[in-house]
């Protein structure tokens, strides 16, 4: 009997990346997590005994050796995300998400790792106000977060180009869903607003909450990594991964205000630095190269996002443990 395929996932404990491992999982995968539990938790992985866990840094040559032995393919979901926290400390955002990188892809390599899909970033294309957002335009980043996303990119593409590790760079569209961790300051909108409404607290909008972003269910990036592992004849692609239509932070607290069944109030501070206006992704190339068709929209998944964070609320007295 043939043995099941070894998958790596950096960044496995973390929001994206343990949906990820739990899909992997489910379809008869072997899957190793990488992850130095810095914001990823055990506890996103305690449904999977079977996984097996090596926690250290992306950074160390031999904690990379060790987790690399053996796998197939590797799913690069660990980095340090948030433009928020880039702007607090560029350094550290590039030296994780650069160099990290770089050294994985050097591990992978000489590991003789047959293909890696990273994790990439909407912000890549910054603020420019030609929408939809397609793979061809030119990119603009205005954030040190973006910066080391696209340059890490350009890494995966020369990998590809020049040392045949087969690499597939996706362009998340803001992810949301269960796990996302609502208590970190760098918490991304969805959690955030959630345990602020949950709390009975005002929800804190940025700017006017006319910003808008094409908000992309947990479930649509987890089909788009499936896939990116396995279409033959993407190596050195880029593609964007979303729904196709784009949502306002207004729009959001409207949503919650729904389900919960009264309307949250709001308190509006200043427009965040590095902050884009608007995104909304054209997600052609994916459907064409890769068969990507986007599973859950955006009214279904905030019903599953609300459920899940209420229901974690009611259980536990808070709403969610996970990675933002």
């Amino acid at each position: 009997m043939t043995q099941a395929k070894l998958y790596v996932v950096t960044g496995g404990a973390g929001f994206i990346g343990s949906n990820l491992v739990d899909a992997l999982v489910r379809r008869g995968d072997r899957v190793r997590v990488l992850d130095d539990l810095s914001t990823g938790r055990r506890e996103n992985l305690a449904g999977q005994p079977a996984v097996e866990v090596v926690v250290g840094d992306l950074r160390d040559p031999a904690t990379l050796s060790r987790a690399l032995a053996g796998a197939t393919g590797v799913f690069h979901q660990a980095a340090l995300r948030s433009v928020p926290r880039s702007v607090d400390d560029p350094r550290s955002s590039n030296d994780v998400n650069v160099n990290g990188t770089l050294g994985l892809l050097l591990a992978c390599r000489d590991a003789g790792v047959r293909r890696v899909v990273y994790a990439s970033s909407s912000s890549v294309y910054g603020d420019d106000p030609n929408l939809p957002q397609v793979e061809t335009q030119a990119t603009r980043p205005i954030s040190p977060y973006a910066v080391s996303k696209l340059a890490a990119e350009y890494y995966c593409q020369v990998f590809a180009r020049l040392y045949g590790v087969e690499t597939v760079s996706l362009r998340y569209f803001n992810v949301f869903g269960p796990r996302q961790n609502p208590e970190s300051k760098y918490s991304a909108v969805i959690p955030r607003f959630l345990q602020l409404a949950l709390d009975g607290e005002p929800l804190e909008v940025h700017g006017d909450g006319e910003q808008s972003r094409d908000f992309t269910f947990i479930d649509n990036v987890v089909q788009a990594n499936l896939l990116a592992m396995t279409v033959p004849g993407v190596a050195g692609e880029v593609f964007n991964v979303a729904c196709g239509s784009r949502h306002s932070l207004l729009a959001i607290a409207g949503a919650i205000g729904d389900f919960l069944g009264r309307a949250p109030a709001r308190h509006h501070v200043e427009a965040r630095a590095g902050d884009v206006r608007h995104t909304l992704a054209d997600i052609a190339k994916a459907e064409r190269l890769l068969g990507y068709r986007p599973l859950v929209d955006f009214k279904e998944g905030m019903r599953r996002t609300c459920a899940y964070f209420v229901e974690r609320f009611r259980s536990g007295g808070q709403a969610v443990h996970g990675s933002a």
